[in-house]
């Protein structure tokens, strides 16, 4: 049995000398000195020595395993030395080597356009109003004059979620919320993202995003419609430009009508931008019904005020000479790089 323990001992010192991992190393110690290692397997035979062998072949057994410990744990730390010291060379960083480049995001064209205009009603004494782009159909159309059956909605049909909550077909909502909660003097303007039931093509998508804006004071009339647009237009095209109201009708404004800015890109001369009219249409407004007012809980007896609407997209459309919507959505880079 002597012979029988120096030969494991032996084994154990090869094993231990040729792990070469923290899992190798655990290896031979389960080989060894576990439950049914070489070792223990040998202790469990020494009830068949006599009485003066067995202290001996004791001694001799504990000597072996207290190597065999050390030996093992000499190794481990070794072997954690040897580990650290690859991680550190495998995480040392040259400083001679060239940085690699890290491309910076930029605004989107949509957002670029969209912080030029708010900067420009924040100078005018605007400021912005935002909702919920799910919303009742109370504030989307009721509130507006556009009662159940009316055939405005067939214009702005969009997605409903319930019978009486949808998806906003405009941000006029946010103003009728304004004036439910704020007295007059309000001067706000709304920008969001509204839908429609519209099919996709170059100038039309059922996403898309608007600015509205609404005056309400005690004396507003067209004329201060008119001189804040034609601010708004000049500030964003140029002092030259000039505008131009055409009637048109919408249920919550009364009187209403579409306006026209002089072709920026020719001056009012006619081009294919403007298809030789010499006028870009840009947006819709007029004065606030007075139902819309009453709806608020305002007097119209008392306030008066004008509201308008522009798409943004048209807007960007216009600034970039883009010819086609989707490309705003399509996330393309080649497209997003140019600006």
């Amino acid at each position: 049995m002597k012979q029988q323990l120096e030969e494991i001992r032996a084994r154990a010192a090869a094993a231990l000398q040729s792990a070469g991992s923290l899992q190798e190393l655990d290896a031979a110690r389960v080989r060894f000195l576990g439950k049914k290692g070489e070792l223990t397997a040998i202790l469990k035979g020494m009830g068949k020595l006599t009485a003066e062998e067995r202290p001996l072949i004791g001694q001799l057994a504990n000597e072996i395993r207290a190597d065999i410990e050390a030996h093992i744990q000499q190794n481990v730390e070794l072997i954690k030395e040897r580990m650290q010291e690859e991680k550190l060379k495998a995480e040392t960083i040259d400083v001679t080597m060239p940085s690699q480049k890290h491309e910076l995001g930029h605004k989107h064209p949509l957002s670029i356009v969209l912080d030029e205009v708010k900067d420009i009603f924040y100078g005018m004494g605007f400021s912005v109003a935002s909702g919920p782009e799910i919303e009742w159909d109370y504030y989307n159309f009721e509130a507006l004059n556009i009662p159940k059956e009316h055939p405005a909605r067939d214009t702005q049909d969009t997605f409903y979620i319930t019978e009486n909550m949808l998806l906003r077909t405009q941000t006029s909502p946010c103003q009728i919320r304004v004036m439910e909660q704020q007295k007059p003097p309000i001067r706000v303007i709304a920008p969001g993202r509204v839908y429609r039931s519209d099919a996709v093509d170059a100038t039309h998508s059922p996403i898309f995003h608007q600015i509205e804006g609404l005056v309400v004071d005690k004396g507003i009339t067209m004329a201060d419609l008119k001189g804040n647009l034609e601010s708004f237009a000049k500030s964003l095209y140029g002092e030259d430009t000039r505008i131009r109201l055409r009637p048109h009708h919408f249920p919550f404004t009364e009187p209403s009508c579409e306006i026209d800015v002089s072709c920026f890109n020719c001056g009012g001369k006619g081009c294919p931008m403007c298809k030789g009219e010499g006028w870009i249409e840009i947006l819709g407004g007029g004065m606030v019904h007075p139902k819309v007012l009453k709806n608020c809980g305002v007097d119209p007896d008392v306030y008066s005020g004008f509201a308008f609407g522009i798409g943004l997209e048209r807007l960007v459309m216009f600034r970039f000479n883009i010819d086609d919507m989707r490309l705003l959505y399509e996330n393309d880079v080649r497209f997003l790089n140019q600006f």
